[in-house]
């Protein structure tokens, strides 16, 4: 198991978005996992890829949809 932990910052560097985006997405609760230690927000780095991977669209499914 990962124990890579990143701020909002990294995070959002990672997945390539905005901090606002990743922000308004962890409070619509539309975002990766996400973890608090006290008030500071922490993100796995594998919860972050399995996220990601799970809203992967295959060019197929969707011409599809």
């Amino acid at each position: 198991m990962s124990t890579d932990y990143m701020t909002p910052e990294e995070a959002a560097k990672y997945i390539k978005t905005s901090l606002a985006n990743l922000a308004k997405r962890r409070c619509d609760g539309d975002g990766p996992p996400y973890m608090r230690v006290g008030r500071l927000v922490r993100y796995r780095k594998s919860d972050i890829d399995n996220w990601m991977n799970a809203r992967r669209v295959a060019t197929g499914e969707r011409l599809a949809a």
